[in-house]
């Protein structure tokens, strides 16, 4: 607790950061850090957030004095969800841009396609992206600051069973997060008592999802339903077509790549009661004052909307938390060197961040545990913390 309090008394201090650099830290050489964002495209809604926190939290650390007594100087690109592109900008980071870490990589498939580049070049990478596959098997130089895919799906199987659900239909978008979740989810099924009677799936383009909401409704036994599927509109017209099909009789579960105002108002009323799991900072305001995580969540919900005028989502607080430990490893190495931040990475224990408190270590580079989600609730159009 004594690690947490002084994390979070250093956490507090980035959040209250004063305006105005100072010349000797303009003066200095700056630290380059890289990013890849899908800041356009049909994964926009997660790398636009992303892409305006690391801006907001890097200006913030440098009017504040830089890290070492150096700027950092954000390296940004905008791969508008092109694995290909993606790639591309990896290798011009390494080769041109001279940067010393990485966070970026706003979904799996574009995270997949960079990871050989910096593996290569041995510089540390801090994805944003879901599925498990980024950090399992552990790679030299590969982190992640959000929850996976595998945590997604245990922490609804676990609801389920706590709801006596033992028989439900399994829905996947075609897409990098939906293929990979699902795969999780077959692998870690049977653990809960649960059997899939309907496994089906949708593309990413797709704008109606009814022939496939109809047959698991036919199907004899169903009880609920989980989604994986998280790219573009996909997860919100499921949602449209769920009601249209009046299927409120069959609870309807989406995945933690959906976690976004966004979701719920591209969805209308029939995203009430849904559930999903979720980071706690889509509920900053209904956790308990005695949550280690409260006053991380809340502080950056308060100087991200006051900064940019929008709601806060799960995929800017993973940007936050990516970032910070990036940084945080930067000051304890005492160094820019790429080889002491992935040392110092790797040795990350008690980050309190917006997805969870993270312990790191060499056969772990996430550092969550599955209680860091938490169960949300749709009610009348905002979340409610359920578990």
């Amino acid at each position: 607790m004594k690690r947490i309090s002084a994390r979070l008394r250093h956490l507090a201090l980035a959040i209250a950061l004063p305006l105005g650099l100072s010349a000797s830290v303009q003066a200095a050489e700056p630290i380059r850090i890289g990013s890849v964002l899908s800041v356009t495209g049909a994964a926009s809604y997660i790398g636009d957030p992303e892409a305006k926190t690391l801006k907001l939290y890097t200006d913030r650390i440098n009017a504040a004095g830089g890290v070492l007594g150096r700027p950092i100087e954000l390296v940004t690109y905008d791969d508008a969800g092109d694995a290909n592109k993606a790639r591309t900008f990896a290798q011009r980071l390494v080769e041109r841009d001279n940067v010393v870490a990485m966070v970026g990589g706003s979904t799996t498939g574009t995270t997949m396609a960079m990871i050989p580049v910096f593996e290569a070049a041995k510089l540390p990478f801090m994805s944003l992206a879901g599925s498990v596959n980024i950090i399992e098997p552990v790679r030299q130089q590969v982190f992640k600051s959000p929850h996976t895919d595998r945590m997604g799906c245990e922490r609804v199987f676990s609801d389920m069973k706590k709801r006596n659900f033992t028989s439900i239909a399994l829905i996947a978008g075609t897409d990098g997060f939906g293929t990979s979740m699902r795969e999780q989810c077959l692998k870690v099924v049977d653990k809960y008592g649960i059997k899939i009677l309907i496994d089906q799936t949708y593309g990413a383009q797709d704008t109606d999802m009814t022939p496939q909401l109809a047959k698991i409704k036919a199907t004899p036994g169903v009880q609920a339903i989980l989604n994986t599927g998280a790219s573009g509109q996909g997860p919100a017209v499921l949602t449209r077509n769920y009601g249209q099909l009046d299927m409120k009789s069959i609870p309807l579960y989406q995945n933690p790549g959906v976690a976004s105002k966004s979701y719920i108002e591209l969805s209308g009323a029939a995203a009430e009661g849904v559930r999903l799991p979720a980071a706690a900072l889509l509920v900053a305001s209904k956790l308990p004052a005695s949550d280690p995580q409260k006053p991380v969540v809340t502080g950056y919900m308060a100087t991200y909307e006051k900064a940019t005028g929008q709601p806060v989502s799960t995929f800017g607080g993973g940007a936050y938390d990516g970032l910070m430990m990036v940084v945080e490893a930067i000051k304890r190495a005492n160094s820019a060197d790429p080889r002491k931040i992935r040392d110092a990475l790797e040795q990350t224990r008690g980050f309190v961040g917006t997805s969870g408190v993270v312990n790191m270590t060499p056969q772990d580079h996430l550092g969550l545990t599955v209680e860091a989600f938490r169960m949300l609730e749709v009610k009348n159009g905002d979340w409610l913390l359920i578990d």
